[in-house]
Parts: C-alpha cells; sequence; structure tokens
C-alpha cells in the first residue's frame, strides 16, 4: 500500500522527510500553483530549487517535488490532487546517474566516447522525466566541460523542437525547473507526423542520419564525445515499434538500455541485442498517469504555441509574412501508394515514403506547419538536410494568390524548400 496522504486545499504547508515525494498537477487552464521552498533541500526532475523563490505552474503541469535530506514547502493557488508519497523510484534513478557517471569519468581518462543510453518503455511510463533527471544529474557535477547531448527521438510532442520532428541538443547546464533545456542551435529533422508508424522508411532513414551527424560531431569534440548521450524513444514497443527500438540501438552504438516497467520489453531486449549492452529494468514513479488524447493535442498546441510565442519567462514576438503562391516551393516527404500489378519493376514500396511530391498552395494548407529546409532545391538531399525552422500559414487567399505565414522572424523569408507537416496549429492570436 503507498503510504501517501491527500490534500484538497489551496494553500498549504507541506513538511517533507528525507526520500519523501510531494506530487501536484494543474488540473485547470488559466490557472498557476506557485510552489516555495521554505526550508531544506529539495529539487524537481534533477534540477535543485533556491529556497524562498516562487516557482510558478500552469496548466497541464504535472511535478514531483523529491527531498533527500527533508525540507518545507508551500503551495498557493488552485491545484489538483496533492500528496506526499514515500514510495518513489528516485534511488535507482540516482543509481543510474552513479554507474553513468563512472563510465564517463573512465571515458575521459581513456580519451574514449562516453555512455549511450536509450531510455524505453510503453507510453506514459516517465521516459521523458528520467532523461531530464539524468542530464541535469550529470550537468549538476562538478567536471569541467561536461555536455552531453539530448536525443529526442519521439515525434509525438517535440520536447527539442516542435511536433513532428526528431531532433539534438547539446546539454550545458541543468534546466530551469519550469523550462526546458537551453535549446540554442539544435540539430532538427523534419518527420511531418506525430506517430512514427505513419512512414516508418522515412523515420529509419532520419533515425540513420541523425546518428551519423551526431557520431560525427562527437569525433571531433573530445569533451562532449565523453559525456555521452541521453536518447529519449517512442511509446511504441510491439511489432514495429519494437523494430524501431532495436535499429536505434544498433544505429547508435548504444551501451546502455534503460527499460522503464515492462519485463517482457527488458527480456526481448537481452534476448536481441548484442551481449555487451547492458539493459536495465527500472520502476516507473506511481506518480506517472496515462494521459489522453485530447491532453496530448492540447500539449502539441502549446509546444508549437511556446515556439512562436515563447513561455512566461521568455516571452517572444512572431511576425506576420504574406508571400505569394509562385514565391514558395513546398513539398512533402511520402508520395501516395500505388498497387503493386501498378508499380514500376525497378521501383519498392518504399521508394514511394521517401519521395518529394509538389504540393500546389492553396486552402489545403491552412494551419499548417512547415519547415524551412537548408536545402534550397530539390536536387539537393533534402530528406538528409537538417530544418533551418518553420513557420505556420494562419491565412490562404486564393483570390490573390497569396499565404499569411506566422514565423519567427520578420521578412524576407529564407528562398529554400517548404515541407509540409501534418501537424496543425490554430493560431488564434493571429
Amino acid at each position: 500500500m503507498s503510504e501517501s496522504t491527500q490534500f484538497q486545499i489551496e494553500d498549504q504547508e507541506f513538511q517533507l522527510k528525507p526520500d519523501d515525494e510531494l506530487r501536484f498537477e494543474v488540473e485547470k487552464k488559466n490557472e498557476t500553483v506557485v510552489l516555495e521552498l521554505k526550508t531544506g533541500y529539495a529539487e524537481i526532475f534533477g534540477a535543485e530549487l533556491v529556497q524562498n523563490k516562487l516557482y510558478k505552474f500552469y496548466f497541464g503541469a504535472k511535478i514531483a517535488v523529491f527531498t533527500w535530506q527533508g525540507c518545507s514547502l508551500k503551495l498557493r493557488g488552485k491545484k489538483g490532487i496533492s500528496y506526499i508519497s514515500k514510495e518513489t523510484p528516485m534511488l535507482s534513478y540516482l543509481n543510474c546517474h552513479a554507474s553513468l557517471e563512472q563510465l564517463r569519468v573512465k571515458s575521459e581518462k581513456e580519451m574514449k566516447r562516453g555512455p549511450v543510453t536509450m531510455v524505453v518503455g510503453p507510453t506514459d511510463v516517465g521516459k521523458s522525466t528520467l532523461c531530464r533527471i539524468l542530464l541535469n544529474y550529470s550537468t549538476r557535477m562538478n567536471a569541467p566541460g561536461r555536455r552531453p547531448i539530448y536525443v529526442d527521438l519521439d515525434p509525438c510532442q517535440g520536447q527539442i523542437s516542435v511536433p513532428g520532428t526528431i531532433g539534438a541538443v547539446m546539454v550545458e547546464r541543468p534546466a530551469e525547473v519550469n523550462e526546458s533545456f537551453s535549446q540554442a542551435a539544435p540539430l532538427v529533422y523534419h518527420y511531418g507526423h506525430t506517430k512514427m508508424g505513419i512512414n516508418s522508411t522515412l523515420y529509419n532513414t532520419l533515425i540513420s542520419r541523425i546518428a551519423k551527424v551526431i557520431h560525427q560531431r562527437m569525433d571531433e569534440n573530445p569533451r562532449i564525445n565523453c559525456s555521452g548521450l541521453i536518447i529519449n524513444t517512442c511509446g511504441r514497443v510491439k511489432g514495429e515499434g519494437y523494430q524501431h527500438l532495436t535499429h536505434i540501438a544498433l544505429t547508435f552504438e548504444v551501451d546502455v538500455i534503460l527499460v522503464l516497467d515492462q519485463e517482457r520489453l527488458y527480456n526481448e531486449l537481452v534476448r536481441d541485442l548484442p551481449v555487451f549492452v547492458k539493459v536495465v529494468l527500472l520502476p516507473k514513479s506511481r506518480g506517472v498517469v496515462e494521459k489522453s488524447n485530447k491532453f496530448r493535442l492540447e500539449g502539441r498546441e502549446a509546444r508549437i504555441r511556446e515556439f512562436f510565442y515563447g513561455s512566461p519567462r521568455n516571452v517572444l514576438h512572431p511576425h506576420t509574412c504574406v508571400v505569394r503562391f509562385s514565391n514558395i516551393k513546398v513539398y512533402r516527404i511520402g508520395a501516395p501508394p500505388i498497387p503493386n500489378v501498378l508499380m514500376p519493376l525497378d521501383m519498392q514500396k518504399t521508394d514511394f515514403e521517401t519521395k518529394l511530391e509538389r504540393v500546389t498552395p492553396g486552402p489545403n494548407m491552412m494551419y499548417h506547419v512547415l519547415a524551412l529546409s537548408f536545402s534550397k532545391t530539390v536536387e539537393e538531399d533534402v530528406i538528409r538536410n537538417s530544418v533551418a525552422g518553420f513557420v505556420c500559414v494562419t491565412n490562404v487567399d486564393t483570390s490573390q494568390q497569396m499565404l499569411t505565414l506566422l514565423s519567427p522572424q520578420p521578412k524576407p523569408l529564407p528562398e529554400t524548400i517548404y515541407l509540409m507537416s501534418d501537424v496543425q496549429f490554430n493560431d488564434n492570436n493571429a
């Protein structure tokens, strides 16, 4: 039985003993919950709290405040259920960090590549949270030049960029308690869907490409090389999803796989991967809850809005750009499938899944997010090139043959190829 105490009050102080965890949620829109550390030491997903500093959390936040030594906390504002739990996997997660840190120290001494760690598990078990904890712990160490690379291969929510992409970013310092990691100069690739099963050939192609680029950059920088990687993965773990996981492990040359809350997946990976790959089974936090489709959709919209408008701590001011249909080259990756009897003898189904198809500007583009490729012509390798940024179509004027785009920068926009995404964003601020 869980040793928990539940509260339904708006303003409360909590006394936490060592190894306790305070969990709370912000369930209603336009609501703000303020957290303050009064005494002692505490952290949120590996990021330390500062005493007497006010931390604000908004709709959708699911927070777990952990303390190793004990502390007192104060919450203000309307929140969902909040409780203190004594059952937490944080000790297991700390042990994982300690083991990875030993590997990093060994790598620094021997001037070899640091540990490449992959976090896997079904949907809603806390994979992204565990990645955040391990990255925060790593960058909190007093190791000069420590810069692990975070690789997010889940296109559903878009932690590094917008949904519908995969990407990587070098982590130089712990994330702010209520912010994501600094995303200066991320490496981002356009997938165009929020489910990796829609175009498996394209997904695997991008996995191979991003792994190659990251390994090249690690070889060029010894400090980054010794720091290693933390790889977040999608929640599909059966059938084709499992094949993607093994492809990721082999392509990235993974050393350690952390499996959250699924013993069968753990045993399958032990069976199918080389013996030198260390596979570890970890418990999930009891505070993790299953997300509804509505919540996921709202989360994606919030992530795109943050890309264009920023956060309460870092407000951005996007621009509205009007362009002519004739001045923009838009493509979609993946042509519609054709019956096998009509397919040319020298072509395969996979050839169509990575084929560029020209998109005629029109009402079909309304609200769609477009990726700006670094490629300027289709003769370049558009699919394997990373993207420079994103715009969103907010209006289509067919009579004037004009598109209105929401853009992070003013005109003129780069003369490059635009890649159309299935991801949509209805910008109510426009």
